[in-house]
């Protein structure tokens, strides 16, 4: 049984049951929380040494939330609640008030969780196993929560406002873009602070991104099985307070060098995307931790099965987040409009969001938290990005989602590795996926930028290792290489991993570009992951989620490389000429029949005939030409929206002449080439060469007289 504080006799008054959580009004706090199915909350105060030193009784039940007010708290004082209730697995009830939980509204976490068997509700190793009872306090192992002050001057903080078409994503991990740049200070590194150093920010920016995206920096937890094993969750996706930034990207002691970070950001001109984790918390199944939703009001939070004493398993990771619930739907969305209101941030991406769509009967796209997002004042306005599967029943959903939603596609990711590994039968469908694949997103009013095309994200191989690797390397993982995907579509060009043979490195580097340039040419939105620009490697792992080391730390040591210094500028070339050219970033769809929009698309064989059904059906086929017509309106003065582009693939495995068509009145040059070196050259008969597994970029530009 926890032991009783001493008492002190805090003044408590009725308070409000909104807003949710711990709000200091510069008289004193509010404390707000959901229970539906509790009996009594206590709130517990803790000191600066982590002593409980009170607990109150909240007085008032309204609306099934518990409140008081405390006219003499202040920002940064630290609490938890013990919250009572029936024990009772077999009902869905898990209340055990010796179990201190965090508020799930909590805007500060104190501290780091200590794994015990005090932090279970049942007595860990009983012959009833969860129907057992612990007593024990596990308060002592127990982060806390802080109340904060929410002032903060943001001065002249505006956003970027970028539009979808012009948006070019740049997926990082607080710890691995800073722990190793030189230029942040050792004492920033892997924090928020980090992220506001001009050596960073000048590289996004110079590189051609719009869009920071980090993954998960919500308060989260470290498996214990990966504490036993020297490791962390490193990539965050065990999220415990929705409203918390994660404790140890903090350098300070306070909430606002978040606020400090984003408007760093911005003044560079980019956005801040986060990756948010809605699916599931870090309380696990039956047999996990009670760390707060469990023992606030289990049968609200959590789907539970038929039985409810389990849970169903929709995320693989022993919960299901239940959005039905109006106390569960509310709180996500009022954690969303927080960091966005609050905290500024301009969207997020939402890890497994099939769940989040899933109603009683499947998913659907006009569920209660798809719907309530539409028509939310601020959400609607945000970038909101999909990862539009989970492992549940309809698991699969990819072009599904709203109106209002871009979405990750993997079928772009897998096309495209496909090809350039060699693979036959793969040009029909990379004709659809550049051009934005219309396929999946053209209805509703939906827009190529609905597409966030990929090529290499966290989860799997950098591009490094996606050309040197055709096996995964996980064993440092400790699972004995039986973790991540075996599905890699991946090609190591003749030697497994490091070699020195020149030709293989050369080809490498080649088949990085032709990755890239599919990438970054492609109707859509681009999202690129932290150091492919320079060549990174993980060693072959593609499951690096629990290594928070130099093996995931970016090394811009190689970016300062010969090799690397070429790819990074290769990048930033393609990117301006992504800004450059409308042509590759269409606000709308086109095809051969579809001269909408200013601007036509012709698909070519490497003869200049146009591609017809008996060549779209050869399995050999590799090689085409896609020519994107300008604007027709010619007001005298040349632009680029004016000039006609040229795509030139050869994913073959011989060199190609392509006999590029006539330009008319028009002039042909080269404006990118993955071929090392010196960039091909028309010859007099108007043919270009290209060598195997290459990519071109060509523009014609009106004559003048």
């Amino acid at each position: 049984m926890s032991p009783r504080p001493s008492v002190q006799a805090s003044r408590v008054r009725a308070g409000r049951p909104f807003p949710l959580g711990a709000t200091w009004d510069g008289l004193g706090v509010n404390f707000a929380l959901y229970s539906r199915h509790a009996t009594k909350v206590e709130l517990c105060l803790f000191n600066e040494r982590d002593r409980e030193v009170e607990r109150i009784v909240l007085p008032e039940y309204t609306d099934e939330i518990w409140h008081g007010y405390l006219p003499d708290a202040r920002p940064g004082q630290r609490y938890g609640y013990r919250v009572h209730g029936p024990y009772a697995p077999d009902a869905g009830h898990r209340f055990n008030p010796n179990k201190l939980l965090l508020d799930p509204y909590a805007r500060q976490i104190v501290g780091q969780l200590k794994w015990a068997p005090a932090l279970f509700g049942y007595t860990i190793g009983h012959k009833d196993k969860d129907l057992s009872f612990d007593k024990r306090d596990s308060a002592p192992f127990m982060p806390r929560c802080a109340v904060v002050d929410p002032a903060f001057t943001w001065g002249r903080d505006q956003p970027p406002s970028v539009a979808w078409e012009d948006t070019v994503i740049y997926e990082a991990h607080v710890r691995g873009l800073s722990m190793l740049h030189p230029s942040v200070d050792e004492r920033a590194r892997g924090t928020f602070s980090a992220l506001k150093h001009d050596g960073l920010l000048d590289h996004l920016k110079g590189l051609g991104a719009t869009a920071l995206e980090l993954l998960p920096v919500h308060a989260h937890v470290d498996d214990q099985h990966l504490l036993q094993r020297g490791l962390r969750n490193y990539w965050g996706y065990n999220t415990l307070a929705f409203f918390a930034p994660e404790p140890r990207f903090l350098s300070t002691s306070t909430v606002a060098e978040f606020k400090q970070m984003v408007a760093a950001v911005h003044a560079a001109g980019l956005e801040v995307i986060l990756d948010v984790v809605y699916n599931h918390t870090a309380e696990g199944n039956e047999l996990g931790p009670t760390l707060s939703f469990k023992g606030i009001d289990n049968a609200s939070y959590y789907r539970l099965a038929d039985d409810p004493r389990y849970y169903v398993n929709d995320t693989g990771t022993g919960n299901t987040f239940d959005l039905t619930n109006a106390g569960a739907l509310r709180m996500v969305m009022d954690s969303l409009r927080y960091w966005v209101q609050d905290m500024h941030v301009d969207g997020f991406r939402f890890d497994l969001a099939t769940i989040l769509g899933r109603e009683r009967e499947g998913f659907d796209p006009s569920g209660s938290f798809l719907d309530a997002v539409r028509q939310d004042p601020v959400l609607s306005q945000a970038k909101l990005i999909a990862e539009p599967w989970d492992i549940g029943p309809g698991g699969y959903q990819l072009g599904q989602f709203p109106p209002g939603w871009a979405e990750w596609n993997d079928k772009f990711r897998d096309n495209v590795r496909a090809l350039w590994r060699g693979d036959g039968g793969q040009l029909p469908e990379f004709a659809t996926r550049i051009m934005g694949s219309a396929d999946l997103f053209n209805h509703k009013g939906r827009r190529p930028a609905a597409s966030v095309n990929f090529v290499t994200a966290h989860d799997g191989f950098t591009l490094h290792d996606l050309v040197s690797y055709n096996d995964k390397h996980n064993e440092a993982n400790g699972e004995e290489g039986r973790d991540g995907s075996d599905h890699n579509i991946a090609w190591n060009h003749g030697a497994e991993g490091p070699t020195d043979d020149a030709g293989i490195t050369a080809l490498r580097a080649r088949q990085m570009r032709n990755l890239l340039a599919s990438l970054l040419f492609s109707q859509g939105t681009p999202m690129l992951l932290a150091g492919d620009e320079f060549g990174r490697t993980q060693q072959g792992n593609n499951n690096a989620y629990c290594q928070d080391n130099a093996l995931t730390w970016l090394d811009w040591d190689q970016a300062g490389s010969e090799q690397g210094a070429l790819q990074i500028a290769f990048v930033r070339k393609a990117l301006k000429l992504r800004r450059r050219y409308p042509q590759l970033r269409r606000g709308r769809f086109l095809d051969a029949r579809d001269g909408g929009d200013g601007g036509s698309v012709e698909w070519l064989r490497s003869d200049g005939a146009a591609m017809g059904e008996a060549d779209w059906n050869d399995p050999e086929a590799r090689v085409l030409m896609l020519k994107m017509g300008g604007s027709d309106v010619d007001d005298g003065e040349h632009r680029p929206e004016h000039d006609t582009l040229l795509l030139v693939v050869n994913a073959g495995h011989a060199e190609v002449r392509f006999a590029v068509p006539s330009p008319g009145d028009r002039h042909w040059r080269v404006l990118l080439s993955t071929t090392a070196g010196q960039a091909p050259v028309l010859d007099e008969g108007g043919g270009l060469t290209l060598p195997d597994r290459s990519v071109a970029l060509l523009a014609s530009r009106p004559m003048r007289g």
